[in-house]
This record gives structure tokens, C-alpha cells and sequence, in this order.
């Protein structure tokens, strides 16, 4: 038996379900804020990737999807969406057509990692990406947009944290102090972080090793080295959030795993799901697009983990099928007077079926039954001889019988009031 590979998932029809709806529920949001969806790409050239991400990055140097095409070209399936929308941005040259553009995505992501609970080798995510506004009031809204999505969803137990990475005009002088501290500490450091220390020291703050978190207490923190102007950004951040009523905490050790992040950075963690309790995170990058040949254009966005919403909100969702009518004919006679009734029902838009292998009245009534259906019609020879059906809901239990002639209409109306 082939089965699938390891860090892969089937999603069976049950839990599509519960994907639908966090998906159906994504673009009612987003679209209220003004979202429009964009699909790109799951494979890109891997130079995409490397420039914008990072050489230096986990993701990059140990994680990526990477082969040859058949030209020798190397090609990576996407490990993140921001890359490629950045990538679609410049190609298409969607600045020229609108100063500023408001983007949400879903799709599968790769990256060759551990697998845990929600979190696979294939993954998938929803993201937006915010192109064009540099005022800080667009964090606010993307963190809004966020916690709106996952509050709508009932998702509870949540934490934002927010923290600011400075830019260009700051950071190289607090890197400096960072790599000092963290030289003097070495020692002491794990072998991951002793070789971040010097390719990408940033990413030694996120470390999880509670000896390296020990060490880390005591390095120098990003928000007492902002500039003047990351810090105004930073601090009408913090005040819009405020004016939203929307609950955050300041994590001065949040950083982002990629290279291209400025200024605002944040997550939002529940409680519910253990130690990995990310759900989505995100952050600005203003240099982002000029850095891979586009204009220079402010970005902001995040990107949700839909395997760890889906173990968050599946037991909140109705797993059970949309269906609204089950058709119960029993014997050859009464399926073919039931077939065209089933396709008239079905032009109505209204969900039904049947079973066509003249089981047992008792046995489809059980397929009924698990079918999720609201209503199962039951014909055999004695409806036929009567021109009428037997109309049970499946809820109630009650019974009626209703003539043939009137079915399709009769059923409509009940199904556009149990709607």
C-alpha cells in the first residue's frame, strides 16, 4: 500500500468542511475591509526566494523545496506567500494602476521541517499584503483585520504581541551592540544560536531554549535603540490599537524569520494550542518591493496557519453535510419516477440525492440519516399507486404525504424556511 509521505496530510470530506467555512468566512472579512483575492503561482524561481527571505534564514538555508527543471533552472515551491505577491506586484506593474493595493491569498506552502501537531512539510495559509501605505495607521488596521477574522470565528484564549524592528536609519547601530553581547555570551549559547550570532542575529531573540532564554534576558532590546521616527511610528501603533479596543502586549524579544521586516512586528499566540502556539504573524516591509526590482513601496501583511485554526475552531463548526433532501425510492419503478424530481429538485438549488442500489427501505433510511439531510422522501409501489410521497423530517420525525404534483414546490418552501 503506497500511503502519503511524511509531513503530508489528506483532508478528508468532514474536515473539508471545516475549511470551507474558515475560508468562507476569511472573504466575508476581508472583502469588508476592502481585500482583494490574488492567486499566484505554488513554484517560483528560487533566486525569488533567496533575495527576498533571506540567504542567511532557516527557511533558505535548510527548509526550501528546491529543484532543477529540465532547462537546469532551479525552482522552489513556495515556502511563503509574501514573496510571490511582492513578485506578482512588480511583474504586472499594479502600481501604475492603483497608488495602493489591499491583497489576500490562500494556498499551500512547503518548507522541510519537523512535522508537529499543525504544522506540515505542506502547509497551508491565508495572508494579505498592503502595498503603498507607509502611515502607521495601516498596521493598525492589518492587526484589526486579524483579530476581527479570529474573533468572528470564535477563536478565544488569543494574545497579540506587537514590537517594533526599526529600520535602515536604526538597526545596524543596535545589531552591532547585539552581535557584541552575544559574542561575550557564547559560551553559553546552543549551537543554533551560536551560528545565528553571526549570520542573522535577530533570530537568536526567538530562541526556544530555555537556557539560551536565561542568556537572552539580558540582551539589548530593539525599542530602546528605535529612531525618532520608528518610535512615533511605533508609539501611534500602539495608541490606534488602543482607540480599537483591541488587547496587545509589547514582546520586546518578537522578531520575524525573514530578512525583509521593519518596524512593526507581530503574532498572535493562543493558549489553547501548547508550547508551538502561533496562529498568524506578520509585520512591514517597506524595502521589500525596491529590493527585488519594483518601485520603492511600503508593504505590511500577515499570514494565518490553517491547520492550527482548523485544530482551534473544528469542534465550533458543523461537520455534518449541507445537504437538504434525501430521496428513499424503493424498487426499479419508483427510482425512475424519482430521477427526474431528484434533477428539478437540484435546479431549484436545492441540495439532494439518492441512493440507486434499491437497498432496503430501513438501510437508506440509515444513508438518510447520515447524509445530514433535513428531509427524506420515501416512494415505493403504494406511493406510486397514490401519486404521492412520504415527506419525513428528519429532526422532528414528523411525517406527512404530499402528491407528486406538488413535491417539487412543497419541498422548496420548507427548505427555504428551515434556510
Amino acid at each position: 500500500m503506497i500511503k502519503a509521505l511524511k509531513g503530508v496530510k489528506d483532508i478528508l470530506p468532514n474536515d473539508v468542511m471545516v475549511w470551507q467555512k474558515i475560508e468562507a468566512v476569511a472573504r466575508d472579512v476581508f472583502y469588508q475591509y476592502g481585500y482583494q483575492e490574488i492567486r499566484v503561482p505554488i513554484f517560483e524561481q528560487t533566486e525569488l526566494f533567496a533575495r527576498s527571505i533571506g540567504t542567511d534564514t532557516d527557511i533558505v538555508g535548510k527548509e526550501m523545496y528546491t529543484f532543477p527543471d529540465r532547462n537546469g533552472t532551479l525552482l522552489t515551491l513556495r515556502p511563503e506567500g509574501t514573496a510571490s505577491v511582492v513578485r506578482a506586484y512588480i511583474e504586472h506593474s499594479l502600481h501604475q494602476h492603483a497608488r495602493r493595493w489591499k491583497l489576500f491569498y490562500f494556498g499551500p506552502m512547503f518548507r522541510h521541517e519537523r512535522p508537529q501537531a499543525g504544522r506540515l512539510r505542506q502547509f497551508h495559509q491565508a495572508g494579505v499584503e498592503v502595498f503603498g501605505y507607509s502611515e502607521p495607521h495601516a498596521d493598525v488596521e492589518v492587526i484589526a483585520l486579524l483579530h476581527r477574522y479570529l474573533t468572528q470565528l470564535g477563536v478565544s484564549a488569543l494574545r497579540t504581541d506587537v514590537n517594533s524592528l526599526g529600520d535602515g536609519a536604526c538597526r545596524p547601530a543596535y545589531l552591532d551592540e547585539l552581535k557584541k553581547f552575544l559574542e561575550e555570551a557564547s559560551d553559553l549559547l546552543c549551537e543554533n544560536c551560536t551560528r545565528r550570532a553571526q549570520t542573522n542575529p535577530l533570530r537568536v531573540l526567538d530562541c526556544k531554549v530555555e537556557s539560551c532564554k536565561a542568556v537572552l534576558a539580558d540582551a539589548p532590546i530593539m525599542l530602546d535603540h528605535l529612531c525618532e521616527n520608528c518610535l512615533t511610528h511605533f508609539d501611534a501603533v500602539k495608541e490606534g490599537l488602543e482607540r480599537l479596543k483591541i488587547p496587545y502586549a509589547i514582546n520586546t524579544r518578537l522578531v520575524r524569520g525573514l530578512d525583509y521586516y521593519n518596524r512593526t512586528a507581530f503574532e498572535v499566540v493562543s493558549a489553547n494550542l501548547g508550547a508551538q502556539d502561533s496562529i498568524a504573524a506578520g509585520g512591514r516591509y517597506d524595502s521589500l518591493v525596491k529590493s527585488l526590482g519594483g518601485p520603492a513601496t511600503p508593504g505590511i501583511g500577515f499570514a494565518i496557519g490553517l491547520e492550527r485554526l482548523v485544530l482551534l475552531v473544528k469542534e465550533k463548526i458543523n461537520h455534518t453535510s449541507e445537504l437538504d433532501i434525501f430521496i428513499i425510492a424503493l424498487g426499479e419503478t419508483a427510482l425512475k419516477a424519482m430521477l427526474p424530481i431528484l434533477d428539478r429538485l437540484r435546479t431549484q438549488g436545492i441540495a439532494a440525492d439518492m441512493d440507486y442500489a434499491g437497498n432496503s427501505r430501513k438501510s437508506q433510511m440509515r444513508q438518510a440519516n447520515r447524509s445530514g439531510a433535513r428531509l427524506a422522501i420515501t416512494v415505493g409501489t403504494d406511493e406510486l399507486e397514490k401519486q404521492s410521497a412520504v415527506v419525513r423530517d428528519l429532526h422532528t420525525q414528523e411525517e406527512q404525504n404530499i402528491s407528486l404534483a406538488d413535491l417539487v414546490t412543497t419541498l422548496t418552501k420548507r427548505c427555504e424556511e428551515f434556510r
